[in-house]
């Protein structure tokens, strides 16, 4: 699996009629053509954002585990093994997204907590 163009030569040489079907002369002229293939579109591996909830959205460790299979993701790719690139690539992405909801939310209920703690604390000391 090859990314890089192929060259390919064809002889453009007309054949002489002295029956033998052998080309008229040695010189000719001579056309060369590269075939591109088919880009391959390369797994996405998310190690930035794995990175970033490793460090600070890591509830139940999704992030660092997230960190793990993105770096497992990048190494496949490295490797030319696209399939499970992808595969790791998937699962990084899932574990990255569970981070961030459960990151978001415990953030929320955090500063909810937080909010009527110090208002029932405001209206203790008021008494």
């Amino acid at each position: 699996m090859e990314n890089f163009p192929h060259a390919v030569s064809i002889n453009m040489q007309p054949y002489g009629r002295n029956g033998a079907g052998s080309p008229a002369t040695a010189f000719g002229p001579t056309v060369t053509s590269f075939v591109q293939p088919e880009p391959v579109p390369t797994p996405s591996d998310f190690v930035l954002w794995s990175f970033f909830n490793a460090m600070f959205c890591n509830p139940f460790c999704l992030g660092f585990i997230a960190l793990v299979f993105s770096i497992k993701a990048r190494d496949r790719k490295i490797a030319r093994d696209p399939g499970a690139a992808d595969s790791y690539g998937k699962t990084a992405k899932h574990l990255n997204i569970a981070a961030c909801c459960l990151g978001i939310v415990g953030t929320i209920i955090c500063i909810v907590l937080l909010v009527l703690y110090y208002n029932s604390f405001q209206a203790g000391s008021r008494r």
